[in-house]
């Protein structure tokens, strides 16, 4: 253990790069994506890179995955990390002052906390979602994000779906009215937007098996699938419809109804993904020696008049592919789909399918539109499936989920430049998203 650490903290290449304006603190690095933050290098962002949190296997895992990313043949990152263990972090860090941008991807219950905290001390605030789980913080949001715009900090979540080029092409087909038309308000019962998100519980990250802490699998830290993942789902739907207007959850949403369901691990599984037995936290959960882990959830509600129905799902394993993001939004000329079942080899693939006696208009707008993309999105096409036109995407433009991270990176460095830059509607956008996460489950839970 001693050689690995060791090794792990030597990892990085002896030739550094002169330091950034802009110096990052990695708290309490329990999730994966703390490492796919740096799994590239950025301008202005110092390669020294100061790690507080307390020793323990999630720590270990981000190390061992930055000394790879270091160590690769292509491309190797020249990342250093000045790590920094104890009970004590967040207090010594607070104190010691390493740097002056704060990075979370690690335990949710007490990240809004934490973040409120390093913003009274100035520290810029670059958070993993979610950044709540619980209706009840949403006052300590609002604060937080008052606290970053009073003190000119950039205080940004990490939505890395923005940034899946079928999403992209979606939300610019809605916005499109000579193609897509206006939306469909649509009921409860016939939403005008409905989508599916589906993830994995074991899974291969940057070629490395997945090894989970035993506490994601406690909902009260980790959070149910809503207010987890389906933070990004929520945050399509408003990025797609309403891209720059900024909303209001007092005055704009409406919750209509939810329900919450669980996936059933039994302790072989358990110790499978995490490396250990059922701890003593979850016994409350444990029935006939499985783990009810509540994590899959449906919501439908109402913003600004739209209705929209959410699934949000977790597997224990795929057969076939990874991930599932699947969307529909309902225009008056044509409909826009995102699929990802087996004809599409189980990866995004979008699609626009007229509405009757539209077919012509519909595609000749459409071939307009793609044309007009070429400068932006080269290579974009489209070919006829039965009355559906499937948007072809060139490889270049495919870019993995993993890599999504480092372009959030970027866009987020522009704001740390100036903060004053970020667009107005992010702020009242984030409050909405986390109203709408944090009350489904609540409502899921009170049935």
């Amino acid at each position: 253990m001693r050689k690995l650490c060791l090794a792990l903290l030597l990892a990085s290449a002896a030739a550094a790069a002169p330091p950034g304006d802009f110096r990052l603190v990695i708290l309490d690095p329990g999730h994966f994506h703390a490492s796919l933050i740096q799994k590239d290098s950025y301008p202005d962002i110092s390669p020294r890179v100061a790690v507080y949190a307390p020793l323990g296997p999630g720590l270990l895992d981000y190390m061992s995955r930055v000394a790879l990313f270091n160590d690769r043949a292509e491309s190797p990152t020249r990342w250093e990390l000045d790590v920094h263990t104890g009970p004590d972090f967040l207090a010594r860090m607070l104190r010691e002052r390493p740097g002056n941008v704060a990075v979370f991807a690690g335990r949710n219950r007490a990240k809004i906390g934490r973040i409120l905290q390093c913003l009274e001390a100035g520290y810029h605030i670059f958070a993993d979602k979610p950044w709540i789980i619980v209706p009840e913080d949403l006052p300590k949001l609002a604060s937080a994000l008052d606290t970053a715009e009073r003190k000119n900090l950039a205080a940004y979540d990490i939505m890395t779906e923005r940034y899946e080029i079928t999403s992209i092409l979606q939300k610019e087909i809605v916005n499109a009215p000579e193609v897509f038309g206006t939306l469909e308000p649509g009921t409860p019962s016939e939403p005008g937007v409905k989508a599916r998100s589906v993830h994995q519980i074991m899974k291969l990250v940057a070629g490395v098996p997945l090894r989970r802490p035993a506490w994601f699998f406690d909902v009260e830290d980790q959070g149910e699938g809503l207010s987890d993942v389906g933070t990004h789902v929520v945050d399509l739907v408003q990025w797609t419809v309403f891209p720059t207007r900024a909303l209001d959850y007092h005055r704009d949403v409406r919750m209509l109804g939810a329900r919450h369901w669980p996936i059933q691990i039994d302790e072989a599984q358990f110790r499978q993904v995490t490396g250990e037995g059922f701890p003593r936290e979850l016994a409350g959960v444990v029935k006939n020696g499985k783990l009810d882990y509540y994590c899959n959830n449906m919501v439908r509600y109402a913003v600004a008049g739209v209705h929209v129905e959410l699934e949000i799902l977790w597997n224990w394993e795929a057969r076939e592919g990874g991930d599932i993001y699947e969307a529909t939004f309902r225009g008056t000329r044509a409909n826009t789909q995102i699929r990802q079942g087996a004809p599409e080899k189980f990866r995004p693939e979008l699609y626009i399918v007229p509405s009757p006696g539209a077919d012509a208009e519909v595609m000749a707008a459409l071939r307009k539109k793609i044309d007009s993309w070429q400068s932006t999105f080269p290579g974009v096409g489209m070919e006829m499936r039965g009355n559906a036109a499937h948007i072809t995407v060139p490889e270049k433009l495919r870019v993995s989920h993993e890599a999504h991270f480092a372009q959030v990176a970027n866009r987020y460095l522009t704001y740390l430049r100036n903060p004053k830059s970020m667009p107005a509607w992010e702020k009242s956008n984030m409050l909405v998203k986390y109203y709408i996460s944090t009350k489904g489950v609540d409502m899921s839970r009170s049935r």
